[in-house]
């Protein structure tokens, strides 16, 4: 599809009249945390009917002007995606995969009534504003760029319809580690809440899936719980999904599997990774149907002998323990199995420039 500047638009960049301080700046990057610290700059294009895209800017990070008859607060038409930048061992920076993050932008739009952005400008917009913002990657284990780009509606009126007026927009922020708990391994709640149905949301990333998921994972940490599990919303059997991430099983045969797309769970960009990874280790990989309860009956037999669960936040994650109001039960030793570490590594090193890109992954920022 046509870049903006094929289109005839460029970006217009605004100066910042107070940038963050070196000294303030270094003290971020020295304990970074996670979605909580933002870099300086943001980029903003809008879109209406009449016009198309247009009018892509990249300037001072600062609040959004909204009319209290916007749609997106009436009628939730928003989506987003997640993706970092990073500091590659040659000192240069990159992204990881943001074609495939482009891609599943424009079908969350168009599951949510919204317009499609030409990929190349999204990609475009991302490289504008890590550009930007280079100073702010933090380094060390772990580390890296966050970055949000997002669609709402921004139309003013009250009636059920799609709006005719949007607005784009990226973010970022320095970030460390996603879990704080600094446990070898997670520990999930089995919720008795439904992310999402067949026939709805639940493959688009938008805003609403997340809003229905923090009562179930206010409560699982309430319990003592990192993450919450879903399970499907007809039988309430299958496993689907946690509150933000996709899970592996590992079985003791060398199996890998991981739940099936059926259009209720997210299809992420890191499970799509670790799939050709793990072929590539020369694993038989599944995607299929699992049951809670054969997840409890494989753990306490020792077929199971690994679980994790992986998305762009937290990469690859260990899950040690599994409860609910039937009870509870640990996978394997409770830590860190072998082949999750081994993926994990594969992952990080691609995407920290460390090892070969097979894959054309990775997206060097001049």
């Amino acid at each position: 599809m046509a870049s903006l500047a094929d289109a005839g638009m460029k970006f217009t960049t605004l100066p910042h009249p107070a940038p963050t301080s070196d000294e303030a700046r270094a003290a971020v990057l020295a304990d970074p945390g996670f979605g909580t610290n933002f870099s300086d700059h943001m980029v903003t294009i809008e879109w209406t009917e009449e016009r198309g895209w247009h009018d892509a800017v990249i300037g001072p990070r600062q609040p959004i002007a909204l009319d209290p008859a916007a749609a997106v607060l009436h009628y939730a038409q928003e989506i987003f995606e997640g993706l970092k930048a990073y500091v590659q061992t040659d000192g240069s920076v990159a992204l990881f995969r943001p074609e495939a993050n482009a891609a599943r932008f424009n079908r969350s739009a168009e599951r949510l009534a919204m317009p499609e952005l030409p990929e190349s400008a999204f990609v475009e917009a991302i490289e504008q504003l890590v550009r930007a913002d280079r100073q702010w990657i933090p380094s060390g284990e772990g580390a890296s760029l966050y970055i949000r780009p997002f669609m709402i509606a921004t139309e003013a009126f009250l009636g059920v319809r799609p709006a005719r007026q949007y607005k784009f927009i990226v973010i970022a922020s320095p970030a460390g580690n996603y879990f704080k708990s600094g446990a070898p391994a997670v520990s999930i709640w089995v919720s008795d809440y439904t992310r999402a149905a067949p026939g709805g949301t639940g493959a688009a990333k938008c805003g609403g899936n997340y809003a229905a998921s923090l009562v179930p994972q206010g409560e699982a940490i309430a319990r003592g719980h990192d993450q919450v599990v879903f399970l499907d919303a007809a039988e309430h059997r299958w496993i689907e999904e946690l509150g933000g991430m996709n899970l592996y099983f590992v079985f003791d045969d060398g199996t890998l599997l991981t739940p099936e797309l059926t259009g209720t769970i997210l299809p992420g960009i890191t499970r799509d990774s670790l799939l050709t990874l793990a072929r590539e280790e020369g694993l038989t990989v599944k995607e299929g149907r699992y049951g809670i309860d054969q997840w409890r009956a494989d753990a306490e037999s020792g077929r199971l002998v690994e679980t994790f669960a992986c998305g762009t936040a937290a990469v690859v994650t260990p899950v040690g323990k599994v409860s609910g109001r039937d009870g509870e039960f640990s996978i394997g030793s409770g830590g860190p199995g072998q082949l999750t570490q081994r993926l994990k590594d594969r992952l990080v090193a691609i995407q920290r420039g460390e090892a070969q890109d097979r894959h054309g992954w990775i997206r060097k920022i001049g």
